[in-house]
């Protein structure tokens, strides 16, 4: 990868040109589904169903969760098709292969750190949350950056051999978005007070779930996470990148054939 730096960045370049060409609003497009989501749950979870009860700044709590998912959706679903899609270049130029699904992956970090740099100076006003814990919050970037690279890597490979990737990503994520805890905090999401062990399982079985946490732990809590849930950061994130890594070498080796 270092020796191909070059066509990386422009990997990365093509993307985001490709991504907001012919776009009035360029990369302000992803403030917008975001912000349209949080307007339409906050109204739904605290107004109409007024299960948010007692979550002071409902909306800033979702939407620092909304933010979150939204970049981890979108680069799985963005790198799914984008070894198909760059088919000829694959046949064509010998390059790392795996800079195709990580070129997309970066261009979802930048529009995921450009909504981060808005929504953090708006956090730690109204919630009054600088705190030193705060120097944790590259840290989780990086691990949440991990994470996704790796999961990047592995739909990519598995959709350039099994056509159905794709789609069955798209419908996994619906139900999967509602699992996570996005609107509410796991202790207060449904079942939870009546079944402990499913507080547990949608903390820990859920890998999305302890970034969200930890991110508004730092953001809108300001506090830091517990050692356990940076430990599994740590581990999920480093764990998603080394599968992800070996799978990719293990199943890309015939990819020119295969695309």
């Amino acid at each position: 990868m270092r020796r191909y730096r070059f066509l990386f960045e422009q990997m990365v370049r093509r993307e985001l040109r490709q991504k907001y060409k012919g776009s009035a609003l360029g990369v302000l497009w992803y403030f917008v589904n975001p912000l349209v989501l949080m307007g339409a749950y906050a109204l739904v979870f605290s107004v109409l169903l007024k299960v948010a009860g007692g979550i002071e700044d409902y909306p800033l709590f979702l939407l620092v969760g909304l933010i979150v998912w939204v970049f981890f959706s979108q680069a799985l679903l963005s790198a799914a098709p984008s070894l198909v899609l760059n088919g000829s270049l694959v046949k064509k130029v010998r390059f790392p292969r795996e800079s195709i699904p990580a070129s997309v992956a970066t261009v979802q970090l930048f529009t995921f750190l450009v909504m981060l740099a808005v929504v953090a100076p708006v956090a730690l006003l109204m919630r009054d949350s600088l705190d030193p814990a705060l120097a944790l919050l590259p840290v989780i970037v990086v691990l949440l950056f991990a994470f996704v690279l790796g999961a990047s890597l592995v739909v990519s490979v598995l959709h350039a051999h099994f056509r159905d990737v794709e789609p069955v990503l798209a419908a996994a994520l619906l139900p999967w978005f509602f699992l996570t805890p996005i609107f509410l905090p796991v202790e207060k999401m449904p079942g939870v007070g009546e079944h402990p062990w499913l507080g547990d399982l949608l903390q820990w079985g859920n890998p999305v779930a302890p970034f969200i946490e930890a991110v508004r732990d730092v953001l809108f809590a300001g506090a830091a996470p517990t050692v356990a849930n940076l430990a599994y950061l740590l581990g999920v994130g480093g764990g998603a990148l080394i599968v992800g890594l070996v799978l990719f070498r293990r199943m890309g080796r015939d990819l020119a054939v295969l695309l």
